[in-house]
């Protein structure tokens, strides 16, 4: 494999450096570097980062080809700077069996624009009954560390009991989508001030943090590690962060479109604001802007969630819930967290690449951009600003919130093992 050199990239957003890739390896990184023959990217003060790494994807393949596939979905997340994805199981067939997480991971495999690896669901079915073949996955050629229902709450106490029980024997964690059912029956938007002018079904904040308070301390009595999706609301900021101040094994994420958007926009009635959980107000969008800095919150994964046309395009009641995120997730967050001075660049390799990488247990990604390290790079023109256009996305679906609307950054090379998957904004 030829060698490039990225010349005067800052590196975590510190002084230009230039960093030699050789191979699949970061060679060298210094200053006044020459490589004769190699490739030379001038970087010209773009922020150089390691390969981020989504925690929270969902591909759709097997069986809703229409929306995603495996091929297409990393692509888009090769656009967006992403060299690794986790795969949620949510599919047709679920990826309840070892059988399916393989035939996930070896069409990521295939198509090479950056690692797949999939989830296993905790329950068969998803229908949180009875366990899922937990060790027959891990034991695959997958590799299965992270477990979920999401997209379905694993509701039902000594099921999840039961789960983080099995995984503690291999250091696994279950990733929970923290929805009460009960709660949330026919609700179409968060439960609040616009959701009684609407008239529209609340989805009460306590359906999440009634969850999250149950399985935090479900974790502590196993002894086990929970990871929370997705958390919107600022008392199960509050319940994360006294569970960890007590020690308990507890990660949680948040999703870009948390960060940013609030349910104000459904009073426009369109369906691309309608998300599972829900658009939130601006308390808690400030709330989980303050934790996702001080660490509380310990990731951003982006519920990258593809749904085809007509999915979306309907009435609101009718519409499927979701939002792709891959292409614009590095954008929002340099305007809710960068731009705002939450977060330095260090600080958002932290929380896109490094600590999803180590709550995932991703090999080779999310390590630091230094001599000997796996070349899984992104390089990031921070200085510009744009509409968001989604005509020109990677993904085959196009439901994106910010049609139109400005946003910082722009993702123009990225590097999966050394080798190129995005040139100059362009796919390889």
């Amino acid at each position: 494999m030829s060698k490039t050199l990225i010349r005067g990239a800052k590196v975590l957003g510190g002084e230009p450096q230039d960093v030699l890739i050789d191979g699949g390896t970061v060679a060298e990184v210094g200053s006044g570097l020459s490589a004769e023959g190699a490739e030379v990217v001038e970087a010209g003060g773009k922020v150089l980062l390691p390969g981020l790494v989504d925690l929270h994807t969902h591909l759709r393949e097997p069986g809703r080809e229409d929306s995603e596939t495996v091929l297409t979905g990393t692509r888009a997340a090769a656009s967006g700077g992403y060299t690794a994805v986790f795969a949620m199981a949510n599919t047709f067939p679920v990826a309840d069996t070892a059988g399916v997480v393989e035939q996930v991971w070896r069409l990521g495999k295939e198509h090479g624009y950056c690692d797949v690896q999939p989830i296993g669901a905790v329950t068969v079915g998803l229908e949180g009954k009875k366990l899922a073949e937990l060790g027959a996955m891990h034991e695959s050629a997958a590799g299965v560390t992270v477990f979920s229902d999401d997209g379905k709450c694993v509701h039902d106490a000594v099921i999840m009991r039961r789960a983080l029980e099995y995984v503690k024997a291999f250091d696994g964690v279950v990733a929970q989508h923290a929805q009460e059912p009960r709660l949330t029956e026919g609700a179409q938007m968060n439960e609040g001030v616009v959701s009684a002018e609407l008239g529209l079904g609340g989805w009460p904040a306590v359906a999440e943090e009634s969850v999250i308070a149950r399985d935090v301390l479900l974790a502590d009595h196993v002894g086990s590690r929970v990871h929370i999706c997705h958390l919107s609301t600022a008392g199960s900021v509050e319940i994360v962060r006294w569970a960890k101040s007590r020690g308990i094994r507890v990660t949680a994420e948040v999703t870009p479109h948390h960060l940013l958007l609030t349910d104000e926009l459904v009073r426009s009635y369109n369906p691309v604001y309608k998300v599972n959980p829900p658009l939130r107000t601006e308390r808690d969008v400030l709330a989980l802007r303050e934790a996702l800095a001080d660490g509380t919150i310990d990731i951003v994964a982006t519920d990258h969630a593809p749904h085809p046309h007509e999915d979306k395009d309907c009435e609101w009641a009718a519409a499927a819930m979701g939002m792709v995120g891959l292409e614009t997730a590095l954008s929002v967050v340099q305007e809710t967290m960068v731009v705002t001075g939450l977060l330095d660049w260090a600080g958002v390799a932290e929380r896109m690449s490094f600590t999803p990488a180590r709550i995932g247990r991703a090999e080779g990604h999310g390590r630091p951009v230094s001599a000997g390290e796996p070349a899984n790079l992104t390089l990031v023109d921070t200085a510009y600003r744009g509409p968001v256009d989604p005509a020109g996305f990677a993904s085959r679906s196009r439901n994106t919130p910010y049609e139109g609307r400005e946003l910082p950054g722009r993702v123009t090379h990225t590097w999966l093992r050394g080798k190129a998957t995005l040139v100059d904004g362009k796919l390889t």
